[in-house]
């Protein structure tokens, strides 16, 4: 990860596909195009390998989660129950509908924990989104359960574990709707770009409408389409499109190099006795983008982090502290800064973040180290680096 390494002449070739076709945007142009529809090709081949029946290319994973959460009629006031341990888009793809993030806390397998899910149910309670953090995944069929008692709609976001699969099935393709990011550090990238996946027909006519300004995409005249509904523009260029659309083809060669620099470090670690792994939920199998591994407490993983940094060993983050991905850092959510007005319900139902504890993910994340695994590296790379991190973390553990 991310796919941006291996960047080559596969990429190059439908990239200039599109140069030399000269439509640049993925509707209409019909006539001009010479049968060059990069777009829509990827959403086929999106299609096929996500064993989905529907796939929508937008502008960003962000756009994606957004988008998911609309076409389930999800929006002012309602409640979607995430984890503490993501990336800010999640909240602000909630926000921005004028719904209300219910953060609740992971378990060991960096996801959310089901048990605290089930208690964060209300009357508002419209959705459960899962993000599969770090390659690895939520325990879904427990979360599935909880949705169809409840009644609840489930939005897996998977943006950091393109590539892992949960019983045989591609992360994405489990829950109501699938969310994807390809921005330019995923593990496969379309420089910028996202993706909704579903079964659904109704969710998918929602989400081509409301990623173009409510366009309904009927005939080949763009400029009779009418507008069953408002929508937006969270639209992907055909170029964007066009880097996907070779970085897909090249998942699988991704996935297994990624998972032969994840064993290679991972067997050096299992030497320590004091490191664990995080849990990986029975069936599923990780896009190996990430190891992640607990020590024994916070104070041990803040100095074996920095040690390892200064040593060189680059991409080993400790989430406690980064401000990014985990809730500690979140002080703009907790003190609702925005540019933008929010409405009185959403004031009032965020107003928990204030004095929330959240100590059973602090006791995960706080021990947790999560090393990406590069596609670059040769095997002596893995291997000097695997010796380096089993030097530095022994000195911490004596």
């Amino acid at each position: 990860m991310p796919g941006f390494e291996l960047f080559g002449d596969a990429e190059r070739k439908e990239l200039n596909d599109v140069l030399e076709n000269g439509v640049l945007m993925r509707y209409g142009f019909d006539g001009m195009r010479n049968g060059h529809w990069k777009a829509r090709q990827l959403e086929q081949e999106l299609e096929n390998k996500f064993q989905v029946k529907h796939a929508q290319l937008v502008s960003s994973g962000t756009a994606a989660v957004s988008i998911a959460l609309a076409s389930a009629g999800i929006g002012a006031g309602d409640e979607v129950i995430m984890p503490v341990f993501t990336f800010v888009a999640s909240f602000e793809a909630i926000m921005i509908l004028g719904a209300i993030p219910i953060l609740v806390d992971i378990d060991d397998t960096l996801t959310l924990d089901p048990k605290a899910v089930e208690e964060a149910i209300t009357r508002k309670t419209k959705a459960i989104m899962p993000v599969h953090m770090c390659g690895s995944m939520a325990n879904l069929d427990t979360l599935l359960n909880i949705c169809k008692k409840h009644n609840l709609v489930l939005i897996e976001d998977s943006s950091q574990a393109t590539g892992a699969t949960y019983r045989g099935k591609p992360l994405g393709s489990i829950g109501d709707l699938g969310c994807l990011s390809l921005d330019y550090v995923k593990i496969i990238t379309c420089g910028e770009g996202g993706a909704v996946l579903t079964n659904y027909e109704t969710y998918y006519k929602h989400s081509d409408h409301f990623s173009d300004h409510g366009h309904d995409h009927i005939g080949n005249d763009r400029g009779a389409e009418t507008h069953p509904f408002l929508g937006y523009n969270f639209r992907i260029s055909e170029l964007n499109a066009a880097v996907g659309l070779a970085q897909l083809r090249r998942l699988d060669e991704f996935v297994a190099i990624q998972k032969k620099n994840y064993t290679i470090l991972r067997n050096a670690l299992s030497k320590i006795p004091q490191i664990t792994f995080r849990t990986v939920p029975e069936g599923g199998v990780e896009s190996y983008s990430f190891l992640s591994f607990f020590l024994p407490d916070l104070e041990t993983a803040r100095k074996a982090t920095t040690a390892l940094k200064e040593a060189g060993v680059d991409g080993c983050f400790h989430y406690y502290d980064n401000n990014w991905h985990y809730i500690r850092k979140w002080e703009h959510l907790k003190t609702l800064k925005t540019l933008y007005p929010l409405s009185a319900e959403v004031k009032e139902g965020l107003k928990y973040l204030k004095t929330k504890s959240f100590s059973q993910s602090d006791h995960f994340i706080g021990r947790n180290i999560s090393c990406l695994i590069k596609l670059s590296w040769t095997e002596k790379e893995v291997v000097n680096r695997s010796q380096k991190m089993v030097e530095i973390i022994s000195k911490y553990l004596v």
